[in-house]
């Protein structure tokens, strides 16, 4: 049983080119720390809250690849994103979930806001900052 109320669509925001039926999967390395090996697939019923995620790999990736957005299908059990939900934003307003479990790609999207150069500029300063910061996190 799912311990989120939300039923999708959802979306995943990466740089990987992927194709319908193709699956994210758990323990692989982190688009944000990729000396971390990541127990889950996040995920999120925003649109262009993957399409953030999706622009911020790229950014990480140092520009190379191109932001891409799929929707998914969760294939078992999902939670609510505590990394988001428990600690900065209560109740889930960025409906951001997780699962140890694969995600299935229904098919790529293209109708989701891309950062403007003034907002993309800004995460680079802020992605920079995270970086110098050996402490910081963006996401476990």
């Amino acid at each position: 049983m799912n311990r989120a109320l939300d039923s999708g669509p959802f979306f995943h925001g990466t740089t990987a080119e992927l194709r319908v039926g193709d699956l994210f999967t758990a323990g692989r390395p982190s688009n944000y720390r990729p000396e971390v090996v990541m127990n889950h697939v996040y995920f999120t019923a925003l649109r262009d809250g993957a399409g953030l995620a999706a622009e911020l790999a790229v950014e990480l990736a140092h520009g190379h690849g191109s932001p891409h957005v799929y929707e998914v299908e969760p294939t078992g059990t999902f939670e609510n994103d505590p990394n988001v939900t428990d600690q900065k934003f209560p109740g889930n307003p960025t409906r951001s979930y997780r699962s140890s479990e694969p995600l299935r790609v229904i098919g790529e999207v293209h109708d989701w806001t891309r950062l403007s150069p003034e907002a993309l500029q800004a995460w680079r300063d802020r992605l920079a900052a995270l970086a110098a910061d050996e402490q910081a996190q963006i996401i476990n």
